[in-house]
């Protein structure tokens, strides 16, 4: 008899658990539901933002995933009973043998006071895709690069940003008229790498952006185009590319699944409280930061735990919250930093410095990823 496995959320978690199954060769039945149509790698708003590519052409269709055992639905999630794996959407009523909560971080956008009205935030692709018209248009000012909560997907993507904008107000030729600030609540830029987080550090001082660490933004007062950080320190500004707080999503939160905003697991195996009930990515709590390698990697040891089950045996897989992260640099360098969070006393990060082959290795990272799970 087939085991029911219910997918919720195609990001990297979803999408890499659906493959595992699908190639175990065992008997399972699949279903993975997302509200969109498409994928888009989170590397890939950054693109948009600065004019390299269009949203369009960044975007997967999931209609492309065809996999042995796996069915691909498009609707959206009204209701989840974590208590009886059972999931109601806009067209329906499933249940399954196992649930996997992979349905990612939601934007908080309201959690920020004035940040919709006065700021523009950059985590999504229509928020990547508004400031593609927008950021041309600025050719003298104040623009802040301001995160507004931890923890955030992909930590090094604000300081990639605003090397980024440098890069662009460079070229320009009216970088002058510019200032570039950097507001983030963490310690330093990377803070499991502080080899990373100076060679990120060196790369803003050498680029006359100031670095704000320790410090999130709180609020915005439109009327005064003030951004105010959590110390009461005002800034003025004439252009905010804000990282809204995150949260999981509403329909998560209403399930009872939550604490303090995510889904708690087990670290090493991704269980949930609930029985049959997985949660992987950014959704849950899991001890590594909030980032596609690390829902990918969850993913496997979820898959390796269903499959054992489904041939009588126990597994072995643990997560170890390991994976690395490309950094844009800037002027088309790319770092990185591999990430161990769990498999050791520390957590560590080891830097290497930008280079052509890590330009390839992200390349390779996207490519690869788009082969395998969307059939080429």
């Amino acid at each position: 008899m087939s085991k029911r496995v219910l997918v919720l959320g195609a990001g990297f978690g979803g999408l890499e658990l659906c493959s595992v199954l699908s190639e175990s060769g065992e008997d399972f039945d699949v279903t993975l539901i997302d509200k969109s149509d498409a994928f888009v790698f989170g590397f890939s708003k950054l693109d948009v933002m600065f004019g390299r590519t269009t949203a369009e052409a960044v975007k997967l269709p999931y209609r492309d995933v065809v996999k042995p055992g796996v069915r691909v639905l498009r609707e959206t999630i009204t209701a989840i009973d974590p208590e009886t794996c059972r999931v109601t959407t806009d067209a329906g009523v499933h249940e399954a043998d196992v649930l996997v909560i992979a349905l990612g971080a939601d934007y908080d956008i309201a959690g920020t006071p004035g940040l919709a009205e006065g700021g523009n935030e950059f985590y999504s692709v229509a928020g990547a895709q508004r400031l593609a018209g927008i950021i041309p248009t600025f050719s003298s000012g104040h623009a802040i690069i301001g995160v507004c909560g931890a923890p955030f997907k992909c930590p090094p993507a604000p300081s990639e940003c605003a090397l980024l904008l440098h890069d662009e107000l460079t070229a320009r030729g009216v970088r002058d008229d510019c200032q570039i600030s950097f507001v983030i609540p963490l310690g330093t830029p990377v803070p499991p790498s502080p080899e990373t987080s100076a060679a990120l550090q060196q790369a803003f001082a050498e680029r006359d952006i100031t670095l704000i660490c320790g410090r999130r933004i709180s609020a915005l007062d439109p009327a005064r185009s003030v951004a105010i950080l959590d110390d009461g320190t005002e800034l003025a500004f004439d252009l905010f590319l804000g990282v809204p707080k995150h949260r999981a999503p509403d329909v998560v939160i209403a399930s009872g699944m939550t604490e303090d905003g995510y889904v708690p697991v087990d670290s090493a195996t991704l269980q949930t409280r609930f029985a049959d009930v997985y949660a992987v990515g950014d959704v849950a709590t899991a001890g590594v930061p909030k980032a596609g390698i690390f829902a990918e990697g969850a993913a496997r040891v979820v898959a390796a735990a269903l499959i054992a089950q489904l041939r009588g045996e126990q597994s072995s897989e643990r997560h170890l919250g390991r994976g690395t992260c490309y950094i844009e640099f800037g002027q088309g360098n790319v770092g990185s930093v591999d990430i161990d969070f769990l498999s050791g006393p520390e957590r560590t990060g080891v830097y290497h410095a930008p280079s052509a082959a890590l330009v390839a290795q992200k390349e390779h990272f996207g490519s690869s990823r788009r082969a395998r799970w969307f059939n080429g």
